[in-house]
Parts: C-alpha cells; sequence; structure tokens
C-alpha cells in the first residue's frame, strides 16, 4: 500500500451556492502522507529540544512538517498516526489520525449501499473492536475506506443517494441507526473554534515577527540600550495585548453567526414524533418542519409541502424563495441541480404548508449537517480563505530578502571595522546582530497593512463592507468588470408591457394589459403560472410574477383553516392555492368570467431550465391543465410545431431589440386517465400548445450608464453577464453604453456536436439598414476594426458551452471582444470568469448574489448588491442598489494599493538610513544613542507611518493603473538612488563637521556609546533626523490615484512639527534637551544653519529624482535590451486582434479541428 493518498473527491452534491471547484473548495484534491511515531526519535528530538532551549519547539510551530521528518517515519496511511497534508496552493498541514469505537452490527444498520466499503475497515480490526479511523481537516472530517486505499469525506456515504432513497428515509430512523450516524458523521455543529487568551497569547508570541522583536529587545538589553528596549518592550506587550481582544472578539462573533443549535421535531422508525437537539441531527433524519417555519439547522431535501424560505444570509438576495417538494425518481440527488426542492441551512423557513394532513407544515429529510452544508462551506470559506495570488504580497517577501541581504552585507563590513578596532568577542558579536535587527524592519509587514485600513474604514462609511481587507488592494488592479444585468444593470421591478397571443397562423394585436384579455387559456396562464404564495393574506414573490399576476386582477386564495375545504371544491384534489377572477367586475362590463382555477403542483423556475411549470385543475377537477412559462427559446422548444406561429422569430426580434423582457407562455390539456397531483415535470413539459409573449419592460438605473462611461474612460472593460434573451441584454448593453451608438454588434454561433451534424462557428453581424450580404466581408470586417475596437461581439450560453468544448483555439479571442453574454446559466458565470481570469485579467464581478454566488466567489473581487451590512456570498458588500459602488471601490483600491507602496518604500528607506548612520558611526568608533534610536522609530517614523497613508482617493479614474511589481525598474532604482543621496549626505555632514577649525575628535581609546556625546554623532543625527522626514515627503504621492499631500492635513501638520522639532534640536536644543539625546553642544549657528542647507538641499534632489522617475527618466534603461512584448495574455491578444482586419470571419462557416473532435468522439 502506498504511503502517499490524494484526496480526490467525487462530486459531493454538497450544496454550496457555486460548483464543485477544486479553487473554490481548497480541501479537494489534497495530497496526504501517512507517518506513524518512532519511540526512539521522539524521546531524542524532545531531548535535543531541551539542550536547545526550546528553540526547536518553536521551529516546528513554524514548519509542522520538520516536526514529523524528526519523529515518525514514513508508512501506508492505513497505520499512520499522524497525516501530513499538502493542498492545491502549496500549504502544508498536519493532523493527527483519530479513532472512534463503534458498536458490534452497527454498520449493517447504515443500508447496504452504504456499508460496502465499511465492511472492509471493520475486518481489520476484527479480532479486536470495529473502529472508525478518520481526520479532522477544516472542519470536515475525513474516513478512511479500505477498498479505496484513502481518506474520503465522510459526505461520500450519502453522495450516491438517488431521489427514491430520500423518499425512503420519510419513514424515520431508529435511535440505533441515528447514534451510529452520529459517531460516523459527528455532531451536527458549524463549530467555529473560540481559543483562550492562554493559547491565543501563545500563538501570537510564537508569531515570527515577535520572535524577532524579543529577540532585538534581549540583544539592545545587552547592549545596555535599555529605555530603548523596554519602550519597545511596552509597545509590543500593549499590541500583543490589543490583536488578542480583537481575534477573540471576531471568533465570537464568527461563532456566533455559525453556531445554530435549536430544538427540532423528526419522525422516529416507529411513527413517534419527538424533539430533539439540531446537534443531533444526522443525514437520513425525517425532519418535521413547522407551520410557522424555522432557522434551518442543516440542509434537507423537501419532500412534503411547500416551504417560503428567505436566504438572504447565504446569497444576499431578500426575496424570498418558494421551495417545492423533490420529484420522486431514480436520478442522483445533488442538492446543486436541485437547489428548488433543498432547504439550506441558516436560511429562514418563512411558513411551511401543505405537507401533513390537518396539521400544516412540511416534511423534509436530512442530506448534509456540520462542515458539509452550505452555510458550512461559507463559513469555512472566512475562516480558511484562498490564498490571493497577488504580485504585491509576493514580491514583499522578495524585498524583505533584498534587506537581508543588505544585513549580511553590513554584518561583515562591521565585523571588520570592529575586529581592527580591537573589541571584546561579546561586544562584536552583539554589535553585529545589531545590525541585522536595523537593517530587517520587523514592523516592515503591518506597516503596510495602514493604508487598507483606513480604505476599509472610508468604504464602510460608503454603505461597503469587506470581509476580505487583502483584496482592497486587489480592486486596484482590476482590469474588466463583469455585471449581472436584473436588478444590478437594470431596476430590480418589472412593468408589463403588453401581451400577444399566438395562433398557428400569426399573432394577434398587441393587448397593453392582460386584464383586457379575454378568457382563455392565456389569461389563465398569466394568472397560474407562478410561485407567489401568501404571507399574513400579503403576496410575496419574485417581482416580475407579482407584477405578472396584478396585471390579471385576479386574485390569490390560500386555505386558512380546514384544508379540506378548498380540496372538495375542486374534486379532491391536494390544493396549494386558488386563482380566482374578478366576477362582480368582468360581469358589470359585459364580459363572460373564467373559472376559479387550483393549482395542483408547481415546478419552480430553474436557471438551468429556462422554465417553470405547474398543473391545474378547474371546479370540480374536472378538466386539468399544465401551463409553462420561460424563456421563449426554450418554451417554444417544448412547444408542438404546428401550434407556433411563423412570424415567432421576426416578433422577438423586434421586441427584445427594444430592450423588453419576454417570457413565452404555452399550455396543455391533461387527458382525464392522468392524475393531475403525481404527474412528473417531465410530462408535462412537452408537446405543449403555444399561447404567445408576455413583454415587461425592465428600465435601465440612471446611474448604470454614469459608472459605465467612467470605467470606459479609465480604459476598463465593462461585461454584461446575464440570463436574459442576447437582444434584450444588447439593448441594455447600448443604453448603459457598454456598446457605443457607433460600434456594431457581432453576434456569436457556436453549435454542439450531434449525432447529425459537426460543431459549426458562425459570426454574424447585427442587421442594420444594409444588410450583411450587400457589402463584402473583408471590406465590412476592416471598417469595424478602425481604431481597433469598433466592434463588441456578443454569445449566448448555449454557444458559450459550444465554444468552450469543440473551438478551444477561438474562445480566447472572442473572449476578448464579447461584451454581452446572454442566457448563462450560474455555472457558466463562474466558468467565464475563470476563463477571464486564465488570460491574466484581474476581474471583477457584481451582481445581487442571487444565481452570481459563484461567479462573485470565484472573482478576484466580487461584489454583491444587499441591504445586509454583509454578505458572505461575496468579499464585498454593498447597499447602494446600483453599480456606483464599483468606481468608488476602484478608487478605493488604487488609493489603498498606491499607500501600501509607499509605506513600503519608506519603512525600506527608514531601515537603510538607520543601516547607513550605524555602519558610518561604527568606522569612527562610535554609535547612535540609545534615546535618539527612540526617538527617530517612535517619535519620527512611527507617526509618519501611520498618518501617511490618511489621505483619500482621486474623485477620478485614470485611464493607467498603479502597478503592483516591487521589483520594477522605477521602484529599485529609485530606492536605489535615494539610497545613494542618503549615503551622501550623512557623510557629507561627518566631512564638513571634521573640516571644521574647533572640530575635536573622539577618544580613540573606547568604543561605542561610551564615546558619547561626541561631533560625529550630533552631525549624522542631525541630517539623519532630516532625512526620515524628506523620505516620507518623497514617497507619499498624490496625483493620479490619490488626492494631492495637502489634502491630508494631519500629515501635513505632522511634518510641520517635526520638522520644527528637528530644527529646534539641531540650531539650539538647549542644555537639557542636548544632555539627554547625548547631542554635542556646537556653538557656531553657522555650521549649524550649513547642517540645515545640506538637508534642504538633500531634499530638493530627493524630490527632483522621484519627479523624474515618476516622468520615466529609468524607462530609458530599457531602451538597452530589445522590446518585449507583454507578459499578461489579453495584452498580446488585443495588440493581435487590432492588426487583424479579417477577423471575426463574418458569415463563414468554420469546423473544429481534428484533435478537438478526437476528444469528443
Amino acid at each position: 500500500m502506498d504511503t502517499r493518498g490524494s484526496v480526490a473527491e467525487p462530486q459531493s452534491g454538497l450544496p454550496s451556492p457555486s460548483p464543485p471547484d477544486p479553487l473554490l473548495s481548497p480541501d479537494s484534491h489534497m495530497d496526504v502522507q501517512g507517518y506513524k511515531f518512532v519511540r526512539w526519535r521522539v524521546c531524542m528530538f524532545h531531548l535535543a529540544a531541551v539542550l536547545t532551549l526550546g528553540l526547536l519547539y518553536i521551529v516546528i510551530h513554524w514548519r509542522p512538517r520538520l516536526g514529523i521528518l524528526a519523529r515518525c517515519s514514513s508508512c501506508p496511511l492505513a497505520l499512520a498516526h499522524v497525516l501530513l497534508i499538502r493542498d492545491i496552493f502549496g500549504k502544508q498541514h498536519v493532523v493527527d489520525v483519530l479513532t472512534e469505537e463503534l458498536e458490534d452490527g452497527s454498520l449493517e444498520l447504515l443500508g447496504e449501499h452504504e456499508v460496502t466499503d465499511w465492511r472492509d475497515t471493520a475486518q481489520l480490526y476484527q479480532e479486536e473492536k470495529t473502529l472508525l479511523r478518520y481526520y479532522l481537516f477544516e472542519g470536515l472530517r475525513y474516513v478512511w475506506l479500505d477498498k479505496k486505499g484513502t481518506f474520503l469525506r465522510v459526505s461520500v456515504l450519502n453522495e450516491g443517494w438517488t431521489c427514491k432513497d430520500l423518499y425512503g428515509f420519510q419513514k424515520g430512523l431508529s435511535p440505533l441507526e441515528q447514534s451510529c450516524r452520529r459517531r460516523i458523521y459527528g455532531s451536527n455543529l458549524i463549530d467555529v473554534p473560540v481559543k483562550p487568551y492562554i493559547e491565543l497569547l501563545f500563538e501570537e508570541v510564537l508569531n515570527p515577527f515577535y520572535v524577532f522583536q524579543f529577540f532585538s529587545i534581549i540583544l539592545w538589553m545587552c547592549d545596555d540600550y535599555y529605555y530603548y528596549a523596554i519602550c519597545i518592550l511596552v509597545l509590543s506587550i500593549l499590541s500583543i495585548s490589543i490583536c488578542l481582544y480583537e481575534t477573540r472578539k471576531q471568533s465570537l462573533i464568527l461563532h456566533n453567526m455559525a453556531q445554530l443549535i435549536t430544538i427540532v421535531t423528526i419522525r422516529r422508525n416507529t411513527g413517534v414524533e419527538e424533539h430533539v437537539s439540531s446537534v443531533e441531527l444526522v443525514p437520513g433524519d425525517c425532519l418535521i418542519i413547522p407551520q410557522e417555519g424555522l432557522l434551518l439547522p442543516c440542509d434537507a431535501a423537501l419532500l412534503a409541502g411547500e416551504c417560503l424560505v428567505n436566504e438572504s444570509m447565504l446569497t444576499g438576495e431578500s426575496i424570498p424563495v418558494l421551495k417545492t417538494p423533490l420529484p420522486a425518481g431514480e436520478g442522483r440527488y445533488s442538492s446543486e441541480t436541485e437547489r428548488r426542492h433543498t432547504l439550506f441551512c441558516g436560511t429562514q423557513l418563512i411558513q411551511a404548508k401543505g405537507g401533513r394532513v390537518g396539521s400544516g407544515g412540511a416534511i423534509a429529510v436530512v442530506t448534509s449537517t456540520g462542515f458539509f452544508t452550505a452555510k458550512g462551506n461559507l463559513v469555512s470559506s472566512i475562516l480558511y480563505p484562498q490564498p490571493i495570488s497577488f504580485r504585491f504580497y509576493q514580491d514583499a517577501t522578495k524585498f524583505l530578502l533584498i534587506l537581508g541581504f543588505l544585513a549580511f552585507i553590513g554584518t561583515i563590513y562591521n565585523f571588520v571595522v570592529l575586529y581592527k578596532a580591537n573589541v571584546s568577542w561579546g561586544f562584536l558579536v552583539v554589535r553585529c546582530l545589531d545590525i541585522v535587527t536595523i537593517a530587517v524592519p520587523p514592523a516592515l509587514p503591518a506597516a503596510i497593512t495602514t493604508g487598507t485600513i483606513y480604505a476599509q474604514r472610508r468604504l464602510k462609511k460608503q454603505g461597503i463592507f469587506c470581509i476580505s481587507p487583502p483584496r482592497i488592494n486587489v480592486c486596484g488592479k482590476v482590469s474588466l468588470f463583469c455585471f449581472d444585468k436584473t436588478g444590478t444593470l437594470t431596476e430590480e421591478g418589472l412593468d408589463v408591457w403588453g401581451v400577444m397571443e399566438g395562433g398557428p397562423s400569426s399573432f394577434s394585436e398587441l393587448v397593453p394589459e392582460p386584464r383586457l384579455l379575454a378568457p382563455g387559456p392565456m389569461l389563465s396562464g398569466l394568472a397560474c403560472c407562478h410561485t407567489v404564495t401568501l404571507m399574513q393574506g400579503q403576496p410575496i414573490g419574485d417581482p416580475l410574477e407579482l407584477k405578472m399576476v396584478e396585471s390579471t386582477d385576479w386574485t390569490l386564495e390560500e386555505s386558512e383553516g380546514d384544508e379540506k375545504v378548498l380540496d372538495a371544491e375542486f374534486g379532491g384534489y391536494k390544493v396549494l392555492g386558488v386563482m380566482r377572477p374578478p366576477t362582480l367586475q368582468l360581469q358589470a362590463q359585459g364580459t363572460s368570467t373564467s373559472e376559479a382555477v387550483a393549482l395542483v403542483q408547481r415546478f419552480p423556475f430553474s436557471s438551468a431550465l429556462q422554465r417553470m411549470s405547474v398543473v391545474t385543475v378547474v371546479g370540480g377537477g374536472h378538466s386539468a391543465f399544465a401551463f409553462i412559462k420561460g424563456s421563449p427559446e426554450m418554451v417554444v422548444s417544448l412547444c408542438r410545431a404546428e401550434t407556433v406561429p411563423e412570424q415567432f422569430s421576426s416578433q422577438l426580434r423586434s421586441f427584445s431589440s427594444e430592450g423588453l423582457r419576454v417570457l413565452a407562455l404555452g399550455y396543455k390539456p391533461l387527458d382525464d386517465n392522468t392524475d393531475p397531483s403525481t404527474i412528473k415535470r417531465e410530462e408535462v413539459e412537452k408537446d405543449v400548445q403555444f399561447l404567445g409573449f408576455l413583454m415587461m419592460k425592465n428600465l435601465v438605473k440612471p446611474d448604470s450608464a454614469i459608472a459605465i462611461n467612467i470605467l470606459r474612460q479609465a480604459h476598463l472593460r465593462s461585461v454584461m453577464v446575464t440570463g436574459d434573451n442576447i437582444l434584450t441584454a444588447v439593448n441594455v448593453a447600448k443604453s448603459c453604453r457598454m456598446v457605443g451608438s457607433d460600434e456594431r454588434v457581432i453576434f456569436v454561433n457556436a453549435t454542439p456536436l450531434t449525432a447529425q451534424s459537426m460543431p459549426t462557428l458562425k459570426f454574424t453581424l447585427e442587421e442594420d439598414v444594409t444588410t450583411v450580404s450587400e457589402i463584402s466581408v473583408e471590406i465590412n470586417t476592416w471598417g469595424l476594426h478602425q481604431g481597433g475596437s469598433g466592434y463588441h461581439l456578443a454569445i449566448n450560453g448555449k454557444s458559450f458551452a459550444a465554444l468552450r468544448d469543440h473551438f478551444p483555439e477561438y474562445l480566447p479571442k472572442v473572449l476578448m471582444r464579447t461584451t454581452v453574454f446572454a442566457r448563462m446559466t450560474p455555472d457558466q458565470k463562474t466558468h467565464l470568469v475563470k476563463e477571464l481570469q486564465n488570460l491574466d485579467y484581474r476581474v471583477g464581478m457584481c451582481g445581487d448574489g442571487a444565481n452570481d454566488c459563484g461567479a462573485l466567489r470565484a472573482a478576484d473581487v466580487g461584489v454583491s448588491l444587499s441591504e445586509a451590512e454583509a454578505s458572505i456570498a461575496s468579499p464585498f458588500t454593498s447597499r447602494t442598489e446600483n453599480i456606483s459602488c464599483v468606481p468608488l471601490l476602484i478608487r478605493e483600491g488604487r488609493c489603498s494599493l498606491v499607500t501600501s507602496f509607499c509605506l513600503f518604500r519608506f519603512m525600506g528607506l527608514y531601515s537603510l538610513i538607520q543601516f547607513c548612520s550605524v555602519l558610518i558611526l561604527h568606522t569612527v568608533d562610535t554609535s547612535v544613542a540609545d534615546l535618539q534610536f527612540l526617538f527617530f522609530d517612535i517619535v519620527l517614523v512611527t507617526t509618519l507611518a501611520v498618518v501617511m497613508g490618511k489621505g483619500g482617493p482621486s474623485n477620478q479614474l485614470h485611464p493607467i493603473r498603479p502597478t503592483a511589481n516591487l521589483m520594477a525598474l522605477p521602484v529599485l532604482g529609485s530606492l536605489f538612488i535615494h539610497s545613494c543621496l542618503i549615503i551622501l549626505g550623512q557623510l557629507a555632514a561627518l566631512f564638513i563637521t571634521t573640516s571644521q577649525d574647533w572640530f575635536i575628535p573622539l577618544n580613540s581609546t573606547v568604543v561605542g556609546k561610551d564615546n558619547l556625546p561626541n561631533m560625529e554623532d550630533t552631525s549624522v543625527f542631525a541630517l539623519s533626523g532630516f532625512q526620515y522626514i524628506i523620505m516620507a515627503v518623497v514617497v507619499t504621492k498624490g496625483y493620479p490615484h490619490k488626492k494631492p499631500l495637502y489634502y491630508n492635513a494631519i500629515f501635513l501638520c505632522l511634518v510641520i512639527t517635526l520638522l520644527s522639532v528637528m530644527s529646534w534640536l539641531v540650531l539650539h536644543p538647549g542644555h537639557e534637551a542636548a544632555y539627554l539625546m547625548s547631542l554635542y553642544t556646537i556653538p557656531d549657528m553657522n555650521y549649524k544653519m550649513l547642517l540645515v542647507a545640506v538637508a534642504a538641499l538633500n531634499f530638493l534632489i530627493c524630490f527632483i529624482v522621484e519627479v523624474l522617475v515618476d516622468l520615466g527618466l529609468l524607462n530609458c534603461l530599457r531602451l538597452l535590451r530589445r522590446k518585449r512584448p507583454s507578459k499578461k495574455p489579453y495584452k498580446r491578444l488585443n495588440l493581435l486582434l487590432s492588426n487583424s482586419p479579417s477577423w471575426p470571419p463574418l458569415n463563414q462557416t468554420l469546423f473544429p479541428t481534428d484533435d478537438t473532435l478526437i476528444r469528443f468522439s
């Protein structure tokens, strides 16, 4: 058996707002290695740890893998005591293998289809006892399956459940079955650990930053820097205390949000209903949902009745969703494909009805518990977020290594200087190590988060909430933003624009209001084909359906007391609701009236199916009809051809081109032998008669065009991703200026491989006054390409899928030029985001959170428009109900990124200034005084670093994005030039001092602080003090991504104050201040003014250099090498397409390459 395994999980069917994907599920596809403890190795390790004063324990705390290799030997997974896990991001984790004893014969209770793999596990230990071997990783339980030779998620036990199996659980589990399952699955808890303060303290103190800090404090103590060491120690203790408080506070908030313990009712196999704690729930439990609803503590499949659910906690969408019973069948159950029949953990069930005779409520079966639920999956994404692959954070580590290399060079130089001075070895070692603490600032990683913190506060004031602060900097590099249409670019509500009935020969006249329709199937379909329900007498549901029902003047009635009364009125069928026409009003108008219609079955709308349907009966239950409503393309494909008017396509194109939301309706009379209450959806939705169109007007939000125009002027691509019709989407794209008035639209049509036809790809120009055929393809295409972006592509979901499968070589080109993606399913939206990221775009996604959760989480920057303060469906949540938040978010991101750059450079230059000062003074046998260090680090550097990030973002988005490359030539070049100027400035001050007639050399018989005060230290102190302030001003950038420096009044006042303090200390410090700071009193005022002048000259030269670097001075060095193409694929592809006048090939049918066909055959 191999010592290495792989956790490659099958489709788990776990309910989540996004499809299973390695990037969205960091615990998938893990590499697992088994180890067992070796006694002699363990003993030797502890002995070595004692001899190194615990240093080994700290090392294995940082690098757990080293601890495993030192104490364990590799072994098969089946025998492992401990596992070394490497996730898909390369991060390593160590987990213990746990065991739990199971009762004899308990496995047989799981059922034949579940126990097959478990029998082998039990056989391994049959001689002693039946053991369950498992481990816990990021809240999830992984169990050992001997037959597969690996650990798998415990959810693998119920992944094979079919819908029929779930209905089999309706009778309930026995207490013994439930106990056995609880041992295997674990408790139903989303348990976010809240660690005690002692454990948090231990972890915080062992942070490399604080270990380095405490090492430095001990070193400074040994070097008699008592004041400085004590001050830093106090600040460190204060910082740790604040960090512990905030960490525990956040853990408590998340713990309280995640953990849900309530009393629920379950059915036992004896038929008895019991009240139990939700902690005891296991997959397979039959859950009784009360009529008044509850906050659901698990994921469950609805088997009987209907539930009205608020899923805003998961999706950010506040509109209640109607859940209907799961269709019985042999198909495998998946919560993702059966979302309309699945109740998700953490959602609020507002009401339940129709599931239990006489007592109301509904019946469901538990499918997932704990971290395997939808809520558990999202909580896990907060606890264990996906690492952010961002150039800035990667370069920060490289920059620290560069500083470390400088520290090494400085240490060697310092060693040579001090060795020649014949100092003691103890003094020499302390001084050399001191150079390391100076050259590598431990506060650097913490300092660069200051800009992000300020940006997060400003965003919160604007109603934008963030649960992943590091992504604020990523916002600054966004190059493409995707937008949902309905509710994002357009208004949430729709108004009925009109209806048009269709017959076999043609369409009737347009009827502006459905209430004016003559009684018949069309009017009944509009009144009945919906999922609207009543809550406290008020209709609630999808805004579109509410408007549709309202336009008919029909009223919805649901049973309030005895359900049998309504059932008896309609032939004894189980009635979900009754739609009654406005009888009195129509009779007064002399119009024949329609009959009341009862809904007996509802098949909710599905984004994948693009339709919904209902089954109805009339009074007495004598006649039954099925109605279907959905996208015109889908509905017409289910209709009998002879019932569809010839003008279907032209009428649809006409309405869609006007920006109308078009829905098609159909109906089907059911024969007398069909039971309306049990008919399957597949039977309902076939051989339908076409009824006509319902047109709804969806107005574009006024702010949409403004925001899109801002992005366009900033050279940021905007893309629409919608589930609506492609012509409607194109119209909206034109209305909100995604597509300019002088730009053309080309439709991309790709067909998949079928038994009768090959896959094809065709590009068709949008119809205009002149037909495409009248113009040569080459001339037309060339005209489109003038300016490089004179056209936009539009594609629907089916063509997108076919393009990905059969034309991968064309996919990048199409993505580069497509602005409208229509009829896209939630899964396709997620795939689109990933494909754009493969082109190296930084992708943003803005949606309402309902069908966009997967795309919002896959995007580099996901923005959910929701009234909730924070939605865990996306990193950012905006209370503003329009996309005006997007330019604001990008501006704040750019400001934060530029601020992080400024702080990083300032902290680096601060280290270099101090590094140079110490080396210069060590060369002349002296050093910086204790309180001088304290003054530089606390009074100057810390205060400047804290306030220099307060400047807000610019009011406009600039076309050029800020760089995220710390290793770029302008960044490193300017740092090198500034470092040279720093050294020259300090040496100039020293040489000016030594050249004075009154100069007194220091005592050469002593070294270090024993030589203080002296003239050399005083001169270097004077200039280096000014240099800290100078560099803070020089590296603080304003235009074009931040407001100018004078807007940051606090920083400006602080700079003036600190310049005044430094001038006072240089020109006339007074006896007390000079004594306290170990400064030499020099009476020559001309000399002091000269030092101030040198500092001013230093500032002037550094400022001019920085301006020249910003203007591209160092770019001339790039002329020395051959021009190279961009590393970003989308930029290279854009250049290629701009120089390709023959692409796209209009009106030509393209076929896939041979290798693509072989792959899909």
